[in-house]
């Protein structure tokens, strides 16, 4: 997905060399109900300029037969979809109309769950408003085809495909150019390349993805063993950054054969040694635990679903691991379950989204813990500035040495505490396993004296978090009660 704005063809060509199947150019008049106006309104340029310079880039390179292009943005008849398939499009995204036609008036509540409508809300009183049937969508779109046939009739064209990029079909209403605009020219987003015949100005070929290559498909034949009798599977293997999203195929085997509920732990344990590359574990399962010696890229963790990760430094490194970055940003997120020990600092947006995630690291940079909602984090170091931004649920321990965590959290959502029972309980349980699994220094410190240190852990709980957590110990209690009386 790329914005509409100057320079685009340039990314998209890039996006298209990297093997994109689609390419969405996205106009600068969409946008969410939940979206503020000045988003909306004021964030990049209408769907035509950016679709028009990147068709013609994508043709100009011989590029535009392996991608289909598509667009949105306020995309509301049949003329809009004429118009963008002329320029270059052969998908188009309704959003805001569908939903006008399913009963939304555009309230700009969704986040607020308080939708009237019934459309944006959980809340079963108002659902019970909402009004719309799938009838009305089909009726829509019935007219929307109706108007591009007619269109299309008139233009003498039978099919869709030999629409696209015939820009030369489309010209200028003078009538209706603003004053100030009398003189512009539009032969540039007008123009239409010219191509030999063999040069395809839509998608006609498969991109070669190179599937048969990824390396999961070796960790699902070395562990047949594991996913098809739950055997115990070990394995060492080197890892280098070309292998992106390691894990996701062999947690998608597991998850075939035995569910949500997955594989005892560790009944596969993968320890690599290298440089891996991005999303590293990703949707990792239960019963995967995948060990690295090294360091990682972006996204590693993502949406981790029950797996173990540990990652430490190269064993003959130099360097101190809590000074330096090991993994790259936005890591775990989106993470529901599972543990997560990283021996070094983690870069930005450390457990974006997390909701369930167990997790350990020696420093994260800005924006740690950014709209987490579920799960416990302890970060045995420094954290950058923007900490638990948007955080609205689970907790997070960082063990503040120097007294200045304070000015690097986000306390628009979030207090900050001392560690009662029940949270020592649950750093020790950590700090145990971070040494276990990666020998950190750090985390030995630290139990040496875990008394005398605890002082030094800040806590950071959500407002509304805590008086949910409040509230549910109150029940408990009230339920004790009632037992021991009855």
């Amino acid at each position: 997905k790329l914005v509409s704005e100057v320079g685009v063809g340039t990314v998209a060509a890039g996006v298209a060399k990297g093997r994109a199947d689609v390419i969405l150019i996205s106009g600068g008049d969409g946008g969410t109900g939940a979206s503020p106006k000045s988003s909306i309104r004021y964030a990049g340029l209408p769907w035509e300029l950016g679709l028009s310079e990147t068709h013609q880039t994508l043709v100009l390179n011989n590029l535009r037969s392996r991608v289909r292009l598509q667009t949105d943005g306020q995309m509301r008849t049949g003329r809009d979809v004429a118009i963008a398939a002329l320029l270059g499009a052969e998908e188009y995204g309704f959003c805001t109309a569908a939903l006008i036609v399913m009963g939304c008036v555009m309230l700009r509540h969704c986040h607020l769950n308080n939708c009237s409508v019934g459309v944006a809300t959980q809340d079963e009183i108002l659902q019970k408003r909402f009004s719309g049937r799938a009838e009305h969508v089909i009726s829509y779109f019935h007219f929307v085809a109706e108007e591009l046939r007619e269109i299309m009739a008139g233009l003498g064209i039978r099919a869709v495909d030999d629409m696209i990029g015939r820009s030369d079909l489309l010209e200028l209403n003078k009538e209706i150019v603003p004053e100030k605009a009398r003189n512009s020219d539009y032969s540039a987003i007008l123009y239409r390349p010219k191509t030999a015949k063999e040069v395809g100005v839509y998608c006609q070929d498969k991109q070669h993805h190179a599937i048969e290559d990824v390396m999961d498909l070796g960790l699902i034949e070395s562990t047949k063993g594991a996913l098809e009798k739950g055997e115990q599977a070990k394995l060492e293997l080197t890892i280098n950054n070309t292998a992106r999203t390691t894990g996701a195929m062999l947690s998608s085997e597991v998850c075939r054969r035995y569910g949500e509920e997955g594989l005892p732990e560790d009944t596969i344990h993968c320890r690599f040694k290298g440089v891996a590359g991005q999303s590293f574990g990703a949707f990792l399962t239960r019963g995967i635990t995948f060990e690295l010696e090294g360091m990682a890229n972006d996204y590693v963790g993502k949406g981790l679903s029950g797996g173990k990760m540990i990652i430490y430094p190269y064993k003959d490194s130099t360097y101190k691991p809590e000074d330096n970055i090991i993994i790259g940003n936005t890591t775990f997120y989106g993470a529901t379950s599972g543990e997560v020990y990283i021996k070094g600092v983690a870069g930005e947006r450390f457990c974006i989204r997390n909701s369930g995630l167990y997790a350990v690291a020696e420093g994260v940079g800005d924006h740690g813990c950014e709209y987490m909602t579920g799960g416990r984090v302890l970060i045995l170091g420094k954290t950058g500035r923007n900490f638990a931004a948007g955080m609205s649920g689970g907790i997070a321990y960082v063990y503040d040495e120097e007294n200045t965590f304070k000015d690097r959290c986000n306390t628009d959502m979030v207090n900050l505490e001392e560690a009662e029972d029940e949270d020592k309980r649950t750093i020790r349980y950590l700090l145990q396993n971070h040494y276990k699994y990666t020998g950190s220094f750090v985390a030995k410190n630290i139990l040496d004296d875990f008394e005398g240190n605890l002082k030094r852990f800040v806590k950071v709980i959500p407002v509304e978090y805590k008086h949910i957590l409040e509230g549910r110990e109150a029940g408990r209690q009230l339920g004790l009660l009632e037992t021991l009386d009855g």
